[in-house]
């Protein structure tokens, strides 16, 4: 959104998906509704909850959470913290900014935002396959939507709890429409 501060106290759900939406992080089961994950599925799952340790500053907590075939999906909560207070003082001029003041994006090197975050991720995810030979790679961006009540938030976890059952339905359904094309 052009004119919010992304390292404002909020909550955010975010979604990034593998380069060409390639199924790199392993398939779901149908049985059980759940990723059976690769070794870079796996790493994609731990580098997410290490997230908090990584940045004590920011005051974060971490929402729902799934790790897709070719994506994940996951609500990030950016607590008041010295980055994003009003009265904070800031070497950064970027993030000087309050919640009350007039911002705009800008396509600048970032820090403690959501931003930085999601980078900071993606690369150690990256950092691991390279590491470890294992074909890989991000799309360049992600997608995220501020989430601005309660009753957003609890449809937005749903819809992530239920991101794993709705994958094997949404393939099903595919491939009954495919066998009526023939």
């Amino acid at each position: 959104m052009q004119n919010w501060n992304y390292a404002n106290e909020a909550m955010y759900f975010i979604t990034i998906c593998t380069k060409n939406r390639e199924n790199f992080f392993g398939e779901i089961v149908a049985m059980q509704h759940q990723l059976q994950p690769t070794e870079i599925g796996q790493i994609a799952h731990s580098e997410w909850y290490k997230t908090i340790e990584l940045r004590p500053d920011m005051n974060l907590e971490l929402g729902e959470f799934v790790v897709m075939p070719n994506h994940i999906h996951g609500i990030v909560i950016i607590g008041a913290n010295e980055y994003n207070t009003p009265d904070s003082q800031r070497r950064d001029a970027m993030h000087c900014v309050s919640k009350d003041t007039e911002y705009k994006n800008q396509f600048t090197p970032q820090s403690k935002n959501l931003s930085s975050i999601i980078r900071g991720y993606k690369s150690a995810v990256t950092t691991y396959a390279r590491k470890n030979n294992i074909d890989f790679n991000w799309q360049p961006r992600f997608h995220d939507h501020i989430i601005r009540t309660m009753d957003d938030y609890y449809k937005i976890s749903n819809y992530i709890i239920n991101n794993p059952a709705k994958w094997i339905e949404d393939k099903f359904y595919t491939l009954i429409s495919n066998d009526n094309l023939k």
